[in-house]
């Protein structure tokens, strides 16, 4: 086994690799292993085009490795393990995470190019996830159902089993902690395959639950590619149940890979978020929020309000505000602390983001500002494109439909409530959504009419473990964050229990 802090060969590369940081092992059972049917792919910084890591990638073989590994240590230990216990080990890797937090924030600034300021702020507080859930370890608790004196029945609650966690390449850690808290929390074990674009956080979160001391095989890791890693995960019939955060056409590949085993599915899917400003509004206040919800993560979350609903008396003064408040948007190297927004993730969403903004002028839209590809000088190899925002938008446009992920902003004028509660609602989406108004009853008004899984009044983008957080329609099914999230990884037994131990026989006459 390789000990416990080698999880890279080298942390600055060496001769003849051109510097690349190593990640040559997977973790499987609680050891540092060589893939068997996979192989080393590299990780490109998105900021450079071209790669900073070198990673080992599993293929089916190996995912058949890590879910027996996970089978056997659900099945000895870590289910019949007491809460308390449980709890102390999530205590201790959480622990260990916050100490490690200022590397992991640098590795994920550069597997995803995501701006260093804010990778810092994030996942500073992502112990508080793993600290939150383990507090939850020893408090799965069922309930007694009253009937009658002739019997006792109760109910408990049980780990589903073996869980495999599908991360997303625009917030790893964040959604990790979002999966594997609550299933560690409940007792499941868990083969994590993060997204082939992000894969080395992922390791680096191995590495401290080894030195937490998780038992072998709670915790896998096996990054690879979706098509034949990621496929052989959801089909695998020891796999119990199938944690997902990404886009909704591959949740119904998902859906169709996994039905013949019929296990359990919970999606945290994509968003068109509508961000609705009212007359009433401090506007000073409500344009913090949206320009910050249009270009955070260079516009690449699902929670992001990327459909700007203002009332029309003060739409043009929303418009200029975002035109004006563009051009404060530092972009540039995510690595450097005055950045505001660094590039996009990878070269298809960038290229998926320039398509849609021509899409936009193309409907009529009016480009008020941005729209263009940064690829002078030192942006030259990048992924970066600039913040952009559009006027006169409808919501029959296919940008104020269509899930972007890049920084584009559509704002869209409306009148009275009914109306922009019929827009935000016109939508097949239901994640998130966000008002603007001093009127307190219309605050109450609007929100309870918003179809969304999460709804923010005079903020927005306030998320922590307690909150509940997930969507309607095809936002996606289940909860994560919050008790509910539990609910995941969780079966419920109900037992009967005769107190008088008499059956009556049927055939007696």
């Amino acid at each position: 086994m390789k000990d416990a802090l080698s999880v890279t060969d080298t942390l600055n590369g060496g001769p003849g690799d051109g510097g690349l940081r190593r990640y040559p092992h997977l973790f499987i059972g609680g050891e540092w292993v060589a893939p068997v049917d996979g192989g080393i792919v590299e990780s490109i910084d998105p900021s450079t085009g071209h790669p900073w890591a070198a990673v080992a990638f599993g293929g089916p073989k190996d995912i058949d490795r890590a879910v027996s590994a996970a089978r056997e240590a659900f099945e000895g230990p870590w289910r019949r393990m007491p809460g308390a216990e449980r709890a102390a080990l999530l205590r201790r890797f959480a622990e260990l995470y916050r100490d490690f937090a200022a590397e992991m924030a640098v590795l994920e600034t550069r597997d995803s190019g995501r701006a260093i300021r804010e990778t810092r702020a994030d996942i500073a507080a992502h112990y508080q996830w793993y600290q939150w859930f383990a507090s939850l370890a020893d408090k799965l608790s069922g309930r007694t159902i009253p009937i009658d004196d002739a019997v006792h029945c109760f109910t408990t609650r049980v780990p589903v089993g073996v869980v495999g966690a599908i991360t997303p390449w625009n917030a790893p850690m964040l959604t990790t902690a979002w999966k594997v808290g609550p299933a560690l929390a409940a007792g499941c074990t868990v083969v994590l395959k993060p997204a082939e674009q992000t894969p080395v956080t992922a390791l680096e979160l191995a590495r401290l639950a080894q030195e937490a001391g998780l038992p072998p095989g709670v915790l896998n890791v096996v990054p690879g590619y979706g098509h034949d890693t990621g496929a052989h995960l959801v089909a695998h019939p020891g796999v119990n149940k199938i944690a997902f955060t990404g886009e909704g056409r591959t949740a119904k590949a998902i859906l169709r890979n996994g039905a013949e085993t019929l296990k359990r599915f919970s999606f945290e899917l994509g968003g068109k978020s509508p961000h609705i400003i009212f007359k009433d509004a401090d506007l000073e206040q409500a344009m913090n929020a949206a320009t910050s919800s249009a270009w955070s993560v260079c516009g690449q979350s699902c929670a992001l309000g990327s459909r700007v609903l203002v009332e029309r008396p003060i739409y043009d003064r929303v418009v200029e505000a975002f035109a004006e408040r563009a051009t404060r948007v530092r972009v540039g190297m995510p690595l450097e602390d005055a950045t505001h927004m660094g590039p996009q993730a990878h070269a298809e969403q960038l290229a998926k983001t320039l398509s849609y903004i021509d899409i936009g002028r193309e409907e009529g839209a009016q480009l008020v500002t941005g729209g263009r590809r940064l690829d002078a000088g030192a942006f030259a190899d990048g992924f970066f494109v600039e913040p952009t925002v559009f006027a006169g938008v409808n919501n029959r446009m296919r940008i104020a439909r269509e899930e972007i992920f890049g920084p584009v902003a559509s704002i869209i004028p409306f009148d009275g409530e009914d109306e922009a509660v019929a827009i935000a609602n016109d939508t097949t989406y239901g994640l998130c959504a966000g008002l603007w108004t001093g009127d307190v009853g219309r605050a109450h008004r609007v929100s309870a009419r918003i179809e969304a899984g999460i709804v923010w009044v005079n903020t927005y983008r306030y998320i922590r473990w307690s909150t509940p957080y997930g969507g309607f329609k095809s936002s996606g099914w289940g909860r994560e964050n919050g008790i509910e999230a539990l609910d995941n990884y969780l079966e419920t037994r109900t037992t009967v229990i005769s107190t008088t131990g008499r059956f009556p026989d049927s055939y007696a006459q």
